[in-house]
């Protein structure tokens, strides 16, 4: 799957990417070439990050999940028990 960006995403993501290149390594990108380099890093690494953030959300539901129990947990056969406390008030 590939991942996609918004066009105003887009726009803000090389406007980003351009001023760090210019600031942090004193090059200058123009916009077609931040461009291209945005796409790079969207079909090289971007799946990288997301397989992880997916792997992390897999692991905190099933977290919750087998935290379900204690949540929705209902004991069997209290009826005596309760009825018999009642009856000795």
């Amino acid at each position: 799957m590939a991942i996609e960006l918004e066009r105003a995403q887009r726009e803000q993501a090389v406007q980003s990417l351009t001023r760090y290149v210019e600031q942090e390594l004193e090059l200058r990108l123009g916009n077609v070439a931040a461009g291209a380099l945005l796409g790079f890093f969207l079909e090289e690494i971007a799946p990288l990050v997301y397989n992880q953030a997916v792997a992390d959300v897999q692991q905190r539901l099933a977290q919750r999940v087998a935290e379900v129990d204690l949540d929705v947990h209902e004991d069997a056969f209290q009826y005596w028990g309760r009825r018999d406390a009642r009856r000795r008030r």
